[in-house]
């Protein structure tokens, strides 16, 4: 082969926001044969991973739906059983994710209510609220949040999306988008009266992308029972089952769901509040190194409020004349560190670094290192002691 990659030492690192570092375990138990679907070892994968993301997310009753989709395929499975045709949902704006689900509402013919975005902040819950209590007759049939919106790095508190719905006296059921927070953060979903969760493999958990899922609770799947619009692959009617091949409107994508179960018992022997303290421990470390980074001038965060700074991902604005892409290049090919770049309105005007995942401290110095090293490459001015700041959030715990 020609690619010069591979004759590259060491590993690169995949600091995306999303696919994310594989754990060699997660590797290792989908690299096994498929199963004929009557081997009873299948129906006992599937149920692995149906209670252990109950347990993620929280909750002791909701059906867990599984699909061989990505995150944008169970946004359609949320669309089409929870409003027909010609119906509305409120999506409250939070940037790129939630402006790409509206469309996405939109495109399967129904009606979307929005909120106001404001760069850089979380969602607007005083609009939302005002928002439900215009809808004097109740059109509104769900909300559809992005817990934290991956292009923005902003994370919304839904506690107070709960509340403002709940002020308003609206009986929209409360749809939440955990696709970038699952694994990093907490979410209780039965506590704060979220009534589905809607979530992928690829970021948190740990896995390939191709596993996509929600978490229903017995109010949304009424309302799916009763609503009337044409669905077949995305049906959880249909999905409701005891069978594998009706769970999966056809053959479940077996080894995903392998590596899902070994990454689900990764995630429970750390123990769930250690995760959650590891990835708070990380994102801080990224975040004094932006604190260092922006005194240059060029560099700073994108999300305001340090308190809405996700602990998934950090998206970092770059002053005029900065070629993104270059920095993305060189921190890729030259320092072997890979980055996202901004996604929509923040096209050009941002890079992304993942925090997420299979992930450790040695691991973000060496991510905040590359970047660092690429800054300088291309001459941006980036101030100094970002690294110290980085070390100095670790050392302190």
């Amino acid at each position: 082969m020609n690619d010069p990659i591979t004759r590259l030492p060491g590993r690169r690192f995949l600091h995306s926001p999303g696919p994310t570092p594989l754990p060699d375990a997660v590797v290792h138990a989908m690299s096994v044969q498929p199963m004929d679907l009557g081997d009873p070892r299948v129906d006992a994968n599937i149920a692995a991973c149906e209670e252990g993301l109950r347990q993620l997310l929280q909750t002791r009753d909701a059906d867990v739906f599984l699909y061989a989709s990505n995150g944008h395929g169970v946004w359609e499975a949320v669309i089409v059983n929870l409003a027909a045709p010609g119906e509305a949902v409120l999506v409250p704006g939070t940037g790129h994710f939630s402006e790409s689900w509206a469309e996405q509402t939109e495109a399967l013919g129904r009606r979307v209510v929005r909120t106001p975005w404001r760069e850089g902040w979380p969602i607007d819950v005083a609009a939302l609220e005002q928002a439900l209590r215009d809808d004097r007759g109740h059109a509104i049939k769900a909300v559809f949040a992005v817990h934290t919106d991956t292009a923005s790095s902003a994370t919304s508190e839904i506690a107070e999306l709960r509340r403002a719905l709940d002020a308003a006296a609206h009986p929209a059921l409360l749809v939440v988008d955990v696709v970038a927070s699952l694994g990093a953060v907490p979410f209780a979903m039965d506590a704060l009266g979220v009534d589905v969760a809607v979530g992928a493999s690829q970021k948190g958990l740990m896995c390939p992308p191709g596993v996509g899922f929600v978490a229903v609770n017995s109010a949304a799947f009424e309302v799916a029972k009763r609503n009337p619009a044409p669905r077949f692959y995305w049906d959880w009617v249909r999905r409701k089952s005891d069978l594998s091949y009706r769970k999966f409107c056809g053959t479940p994508p077996q080894n995903l769901l392998f590596g899902l179960q070994a990454a689900l018992s990764l995630l429970f022997a750390e123990g769930l509040p250690a995760v959650w303290q590891r990835h708070s421990q990380l994102a801080r470390a990224v975040h004094g190194a932006v604190d260092g980074w922006r005194e240059g001038g060029a560099l700073d965060f994108f999300v305001q409020d340090p308190a809405s700074r996700s602990h998934s991902v950090t998206t970092v604005t770059v002053g005029p004349g900065i070629d993104v892409e270059a920095l993305r290049a060189v921190a890729r090919d030259r320092f072997q560190v890979a980055i996202a770049g901004g996604l929509g309105p923040l096209a050009g005007r941002a890079f992304r670094i993942g925090h997420l995942g299979d992930c450790n401290p040695a691991m973000i110095l060496g991510a905040i290192g590359g970047v660092e090293a690429a800054l300088l490459t291309l001459g941006v001015a980036a101030g100094t002691g970002a690294m110290r700041r980085a070390v100095m959030s670790l050392a302190q715990g």
